[in-house]
């Protein structure tokens, strides 16, 4: 059934902007000097941790799998949401110096599909906190007003790759999954996505190029610009060089 494209749905950390290896992962070791814990998360032993969703639930992760649950703090439980939120608090930080830019045709395309009256949305299990700095450092504090719903962080009992955040942004938009499309750029990510019956565009990074994307529509390096082409390595892009509503709404109709 299509009823015509009316909503976009968009991802965070990798989706909108590079935001895991030089933000999440800078501001978590920040997290732990402040702490004291003796903890370092290099690039590629984060890219192992990205496996799991969610930064508490990641130093959970790294703390079974990589630390065996041995010498730790005495209050680790409550140290773990302390550190988050310290982390947060150093990703924000780090965020309004303007290190962290959106990705290539991301800006662009929010633009055009306000123009086109189409919906938007945020569906992520970073905190709400890390995607409000993130619009207003790159988009302006009025950018929060361009999302009909933003679904962030704890909102929901599971996170990805269970489809809940994106369940609940449906929900809160009254729509059906066959009137969106969503944008990933992980395994996790698209398991939750199609898990909610909605059609997915893939932006890979370099820590998820190798990801099963099997399902997604389109799988792409970047969104483009009309000066900087995409790449495509799965799907049909239709002679397009870049996304944009006239490309989405093709793919849509599919």
């Amino acid at each position: 059934m299509n009823n015509g494209l009316k909503a976009l749905l968009f991802d965070v950390d990798g989706t909108l902007a590079d935001t895991e290896r030089d933000g999440h992962r800078v501001a978590f070791n920040a997290a732990f000097d402040e702490y004291g814990t003796g903890w370092h998360w290099d690039v590629d032993l984060y890219g192992k941790l990205l496996a799991v969703t969610g930064g508490k639930e990641r130093i959970r992760f790294y703390a079974s799998a990589f630390l065996n649950n041995e010498n730790l703090p005495a209050n680790f439980e409550q140290l773990v949401p302390e550190l988050h939120a310290a982390k947060t608090r150093h990703y924000t930080q780090l965020l309004s110096t303007g290190a962290i830019p959106l990705r290539p045709g991301i800006e662009r395309l929010l633009k055009e599909a306000r123009k086109e009256n189409l919906r938007l949305a945020i569906a992520t299990t970073t905190t709400p906190d890390n995607v409000t700095a993130l619009l207003k450092h790159t988009l302006g504090s009025a950018s929060l007003g361009w999302f009909d719903v933003i679904a962030a962080g704890d909102i929901v009992p599971a996170k990805k790759p269970a489809s809940d955040i994106y369940d609940y942004a449906l929900s809160e938009m009254k729509l059906a999954p066959y009137e969106c499309l969503a944008f990933e750029d992980s395994h996790n990510g698209i398991l939750s996505s199609m898990g909610a019956g909605i059609p997915t565009i893939i932006t890979v990074n370099d820590y998820t190029r190798e990801h099963d994307f099997s399902q997604a529509l389109l799988v792409l390096d970047t969104l483009g610009e009309p000066d900087q082409p995409f790449t495509a390595m799965q799907g049909k892009a239709h002679n397009h060089t870049y996304v944009d509503c006239a490309l989405l709404k093709m793919l849509h109709g599919q």
